[in-house]
């Protein structure tokens, strides 16, 4: 696989949580947390995230109930990640994200930093998912 830059997203209504990676060094790091207010200024700063980093992918979470099933912040998560693809034209992944912000409070604390993280275990999840079989 070629080196690939992906960025990703742990949305939620009030703030986002976004992390970089790439599929070269495997690795994963929380970037920013969003605030936006309206979702004009959400696809504003997505838009602007997206133009300095030129990610080849996004990776978006996707809450999941314990038992796997979908609920209503399912369907919210989805509708983001095909907004994103439809208004930017890049790919968009959903990766199940179940846990990722009780480790990033864990790793923390409860912060206000703990989005960012949870969008790194999201993304380094997938990153681990990507992993050659040997």
């Amino acid at each position: 696989m070629p080196d690939s830059t992906l960025l990703a997203f742990d949305y939620g209504t009030k703030k986002i949580g976004v992390a970089i990676g790439n599929t070269l060094t495997g690795l994963a790091r929380p970037l920013d947390i969003l605030f936006p207010v309206t979702r004009v200024q959400r696809f504003a700063a997505i838009e602007k995230l997206l133009q300095e980093w030129q990610p080849d992918k996004v990776v978006v979470g996707l809450p999941l109930a314990t038992d796997g099933s979908e609920q209503y912040a399912s369907l919210r998560c989805r509708r983001f990640a095909h907004q994103l693809h439809g208004r930017f034209g890049v790919e968009a992944v959903l990766v199940d994200e179940r846990g990722s912000s009780m480790e990033a409070q864990q790793m923390l604390g409860n912060n206000d930093h703990d989005d960012a993280v949870a969008a790194a275990i999201i993304l380094q999840r997938y990153l681990d998912g990507l992993a050659p079989e040997h």
